[in-house]
């Protein structure tokens, strides 16, 4: 059985590494793709050495662009690959990123099957690029790998084609081993952090990154909560546009902001795991953060992961800079103990059984 992997960015890399170890015990033939769309070492190259997986089989540099342009060039040269090497039985795509659309979009116009990794999340905004990604991925693919059952509801709701299977989430899995490591990290030590004293801080989406009001409502936040020590581990992109924007100058002189490059996933798990509160844009760090057990602080005004909000471990606040300033210095989770939302840890197991089952099924059924 001859299976690629699309990805481009770090969520896709990070949700790539124990699918691809447990595909390696059944297939010799796990060809991974790297669409270039994080060009940055320390957004994509790093989690490689990271995770212990090989060197992608073809990086397509696609690099930055707008992201119509972007999908385009990576369906362009997706295309190219999967009609060459036309003995593909599956291309699996994970998230919900331009790379993760543009896998799905290339291989069913190569006529390929297609499964998708977290399928079935819904923040419902469609002025979001990732919510336009994973709609239009989940209605392309064969397979729906649910991280919760809110996602399966969504996808029964929407009537989607493909075969739904509940998994879990795969975070679940990298978590448990992010944590086996993280006492090895030395990052509280370099950055001088003590533990339950700071905040961490990060933001990325393009609904705020984009939005200059927003990015004013962040800095005054800051500037609001000077007595709080602030964890601010920078994405390139939100950093350009800041400064394309004349606002960076503004937030290096929050003296209680602590601005550092973005870190490797085992230093951002301990960092998370010894943060007093986590402040975010991020589906992903919601998720671990409710994994985690740190009370996370949504600068966004709704989220995919509606279970962690239920549960009062997760508060949305947007980018309302009042409401930003109450939640950190005020609030504190009163919901009920960590539940298992995201499944028991054996997610891709799961989907390495129902890969081979669901594609042996198929091949018979020819």
């Amino acid at each position: 059985m001859k299976i690629a992997s699309v990805v481009g960015a770090r969520p896709n890399i990070i949700k790539l590494a124990p699918i691809h170890k447990v595909i390696s015990t059944f297939s010799d033939h796990h060809i991974i793709i790297h669409t270039g769309q994080h060009y940055d070492y320390k957004l994509s190259e790093i989690f490689f050495k990271e995770f212990d997986l090989p060197k992608p089989n073809f990086d397509l540099n696609v690099g930055s662009a707008t992201p119509g342009f972007q999908i385009g060039e990576m369906v362009k040269k997706l295309e190219k690959i999967f009609l060459k090497h036309n003995d593909f039985d599956l291309v699996l795509v994970y998230g919900d990123t331009n790379s993760t659309f543009a896998g799905a979009l290339s291989a069913i116009k190569s006529g390929i099957q297609i499964a998708h990794v977290e399928s079935g999340l819904r923040s419902f905004d469609r002025r979001m690029p990732e919510e336009i990604n994973r709609v239009l991925t989940d209605h392309l693919s064969n397979y729906l790998f649910a991280s919760t059952q809110t996602a399966i509801k969504n996808l029964k709701r929407e009537h989607v084609s493909g075969k739904i299977v509940y998994s879990g989430d795969i975070a679940v899995e990298i978590i448990n081993y992010a944590l086996r490591f993280s006492s090895k990290s030395l990052i509280l030590e370099d950055l001088r952090l003590q533990r339950k004293a700071y905040v961490l801080f990060t933001m990325h989406r393009a609904e705020n990154t984009d939005s200059h009001e927003s990015l004013i409502s962040i800095i005054r936040a800051f500037e609001t909560l000077s007595e709080v020590e602030i964890v601010f581990p920078i994405h390139p992109r939100t950093a350009n546009l800041l400064n394309k924007r004349n606002l960076y100058s503004r937030l290096e002189k929050c003296k209680n902001v602590k601005l550092i490059q973005p870190v490797n996933y085992i230093d951002f798990i301990k960092l998370m795991q010894n943060a007093k509160k986590v402040i975010t844009d991020s589906g992903g760090v919601q998720k671990e953060a409710y994994l985690l057990s740190i009370p996370c602080i949504t600068i966004r005004g709704n989220t995919e992961w509606i279970e962690t909000v239920k549960s009062g471990w997760n508060v949305l606040t947007d980018t309302n800079t009042k409401k930003i300033v109450r939640a950190t210095r005020n609030w504190m989770p009163t919901g009920e103990q960590i539940k298992p939302i995201f499944g028991d840890g054996n997610t891709s197991t799961i989907i390495k059984n129902s890969i081979m089952s669901l594609m042996s099924y198929e091949k018979v059924g020819r």
